[in-house]
């Protein structure tokens, strides 16, 4: 039976996992467009002429290595995931999903099998979202905008298109990166669950049956800034208070209006004027809500307007929000899905079908063509840190399950 090789995988993920480390914190740096992260590109890009591979870096900086098949009118199977990271980042998310694809061709190489469909593994660009995020594989299925290379920005200020003309690139090249949807047969990413489901059920391999959307508002809740002392309770416009009710109304409107897969988190909140004897004349606060039902997640957003409203009336405020992003829910082909759970069975591999709670670029790609996803554990379900892990049995598990999985994807 044709399998990955561990050690060599093994030793690209230890060369991979050094560029962008900090020595202080151990963490990876390879934020989107860095100086590392075009040298974890420039790294993959080597590892790919170095097997003979055909490689071809777009104009959104994704850098595609290609397995031809015998036909060249054939559709092409892709799989792939990231290479940039969020700052202080494991060494996992995102770039084991780019080294197993790596890993698959070259072992299929080597064996000189034959295929009705080109193969290609794709490392995109800005996956974790210093710019908005997904923005290499919005660039392959033809979603991106003038306005995104001109507006979306990071945290300094410096925007896309700024980033990317320091590196040497052309920002409106990206605009020619989409791919012919009947060009595409499908597409599969291997991924790091990111949660503790695996790790907790102690099963090497999940098969992803849908990933879940979400949406992310940024609210500003506005009173009236006021004395500390002088002013009375019953007579303050406390934007505070507007907070904290709003957030203890959360677990109501979930188990309301939700399911067992709703998540909603209020992840950062600023008070202003900030002063310890002023009363709070406004908050600005994020909320990221998440489920893998388009309708749920539509009725979520309906409740938690009705629950800032009442606030607003009951505490004598105003309220407004801004939609920072929206991602629809995405269902896995059921045919891959399928597949992928007979070709765990073959393997004897522990396996759980599951849904996914974080995004990914397979979730953009579903936009393009049919996509399938293969979750391996996370230790203690830890990711986005230094202290992110997967046993070397499981990444084995997963690899494997990818390589069997695309020979039958590509028709082997």
């Amino acid at each position: 039976m044709t399998c990955i090789d561990i050690e060599r995988l093994k030793r690209d993920f230890f060369e991979l996992s050094e560029i962008g480390r900090n020595e202080e914190d151990r963490g990876i740096y390879r934020t989107a467009f860095s100086e590392a992260d075009m040298e974890g590109r420039a790294w993959f890009r080597s590892k790919l002429e170095e097997i003979g591979l055909e490689t071809r870096v777009d104009g959104a900086a994704n850098v595609f290595g290609r397995l031809k098949s015998s036909d060249t009118k054939a559709k092409t199977v892709i799989v792939g995931s990231h290479l940039d990271t969020v700052p202080c980042a494991g060494a996992l998310d995102g770039s084991l999903g780019v080294l197993v694809g790596l890993e698959c061709l070259r072992v299929l190489k080597e064996r000189g099998e034959t295929f009705d469909r080109h193969l290609e593994v794709v490392a995109f660009s800005d996956e974790e979202g210093r710019f908005g995020g997904m923005f290499g594989s919005q660039s392959v299925v033809g979603s991106v905008t003038p306005e995104t290379l001109e507006y979306y920005s990071d945290q300094e200020g410096c925007t896309l298109g700024e980033a990317m003309k320091r590196r040497g690139l052309k920002p409106f090249d990206a605009l020619d990166a989409a791919l012919d949807p009947a060009d595409i047969e499908s597409y599969l990413e291997l991924h790091i669950e990111q949660g503790p489901v695996l790790d907790n059920l102690r099963k090497s391999v999940g098969i992803v049956e849908n990933i879940t959307g979400l949406f992310k508002w940024l609210i500003k809740i506005r009173g009236t800034a006021n004395h500390a002392g002088t002013t009375p309770m019953e007579m303050r416009q406390d934007a505070f208070m507007g907070l904290a009710d709003f957030a203890h109304e959360i677990p109501r409107i979930l188990e309301e209006n939700g399911s067992e897969l709703s998540r909603a988190t209020i992840g950062r909140a600023q008070i202003l004027p900030g002063a310890p004897n002023t009363v709070p004349g406004l908050v600005e606060l994020t909320i990221d809500v998440r489920d893998t039902s388009k309708q749920i997640l539509e009725e979520l957003g309906e409740a938690f307007h009705r629950a800032l409203s009442a606030i607003a009336r009951r505490r004598k405020l105003m309220f407004d929000y801004e939609i920072q992003s929206v991602i629809e829910p995405t269902q896995c082909h059921p045919e891959i899905v399928d597949s992928l759970e007979s070709a765990a069975k073959e393997l004897d591999l522990n396996y759980l079908r599951m849904p996914s709670g974080a995004a990914h670029d397979a979730q953009i790609m579903a936009q393009l063509t049919r996509v399938g996803m293969i979750f391996v554990p996370s230790k203690d379900g830890k990711s986005h840190s230094p202290a992110e892990w997967t046993a070397w049995t499981d990444i084995e598990s997963g690899a494997n399950l990818a390589l069997h999985a695309l020979k039958r994807m590509a028709g082997a």
